[in-house]
């Protein structure tokens, strides 16, 4: 599965979620840090639903970049 992630600079840290799995976040001190703690939180995240019992939510979430003239 390809779940679409969100990285935030956070001032003295970076943040990010991933927006089709509610509560599956991470945070770290690089860019790079926070995708391999994503990779690995999506990885939990998926798991635990299945041993619950519960459904795994679809990729659904798009990522686009929007020009905007300023």
């Amino acid at each position: 599965m390809r779940y679409a992630i969100v990285i935030e600079n956070a001032g003295a840290n970076y943040s990010g979620y991933v927006p089709d799995l509610p509560g599956c976040s991470a945070t770290g001190e690089t860019e790079a840090e926070v995708e391999t703690l994503l990779a690995q939180a999506i990885g939990l995240h998926v798991a635990g639903l299945i041993e619950d019992g519960l459904p795994v939510p679809p990729p659904a979430s798009k990522v686009e970049y929007l020009e905007v003239a300023v």
